[in-house]
């Protein structure tokens, strides 16, 4: 294991960290970058299980917040509902994502140029969506009903193509269903936890044997600049997108996506 891949490895570790809650896909951007400079990770682990870099500062951020929540479930129905609507969001990516795993990763994971496709075509959703003038009725991501949840749970299950990202596909989603930009967000961040904390684990699972101390110390160099990375976005990007809106993500999108494809063309 040389240098160069451990910083390889925190520089792909930032870039998720950096991508993991803004609407861009941090899966697509960590896939294409390690591709361009020839980083392999064995199964791809790697790209998967930095990600719970991002969650452990969701988690530092947003401590008091769930902390409030659990101990006021037994007596709370708006923190009971809000728990229940983060499961059934959560469910439809997991049976899904068990079942398609081996796709993913050895087709989806592998293919640069649909990754660029997907961050073009998922560019031009936010540019589009951000010109909608429909009125909110949803504004409070705790009090999401239970359906509005199953429906943006189904939603996010097209992240599992590498390049629509799942914050993305789940801020539209709510958007879309009723849900005004900062309760779309707020709730994208929260149903990222079982979401990401399953694919993590289910990853590392399917991969135990085929990891050894060098593969486990790249995941740790990428897993700490992840939060590092993550705890810096997940403070301002509400506070972003009241003011901005998502169309400045769809046009990154668009750019990095096209981009790729150039290089791809050029280069491989």
């Amino acid at each position: 294991m040389s240098f160069g891949t451990l910083l390889e490895a925190f520089l792909l570790g930032l870039l998720e960290g950096f991508t993991e809650f803004l609407p861009v896909s941090s899966t697509g951007h960590i896939l294409l970058a390690g591709h361009f400079l020839g980083f392999e990770s064995e199964g791809k682990v790697f790209e998967v299980v930095i990600q719970l870099g991002a969650i452990l500062a969701l988690l530092v951020v947003y401590f008091r917040r769930f902390f409030d929540v659990l101990i006021t479930l037994p007596t709370s129905p708006r923190s009971r509902n809000f728990v229940f609507g983060i499961l059934i969001a959560f469910l439809p990516a997991a049976v899904i994502g068990a079942f398609a795993h081996g796709f993913i990763k050895s087709v989806l994971f592998e293919t640069p140029a649909l990754i660029c496709i997907m961050l073009i075509l998922g560019g031009i959703v936010l540019v589009w969506v951000d010109t909608l003038k429909v009125k909110p009725v949803h504004t409070d991501a705790m009090a999401f009903p239970p359906l509005l949840a199953l429906k943006i749970g189904f939603i996010q299950c097209l992240a599992m193509i590498p390049g629509v990202s799942r914050s993305g596909s789940t801020i539209v989603g709510g958007l879309l269903l009723g849900a005004s930009k900062p309760a779309a967000a707020e709730f994208s961040f929260f149903l990222a936890l079982p979401t990401m904390t399953g694919a993590f684990a289910y990853d590392l699972y399917k991969n135990r044997d085929a990891l050894n101390a060098d593969d486990m110390t790249i995941i740790a160099v990428g897993f700490i600049a992840a939060f590092i990375a993550a705890l810096a976005v997940v403070r301002g990007l509400i506070a972003f997108v009241s003011r901005h809106g998502f169309a400045p993500f769809g046009w990154w999108r668009i750019g990095v996506g096209g981009v790729g494809l150039v290089a791809l063309a050029l280069v491989g």
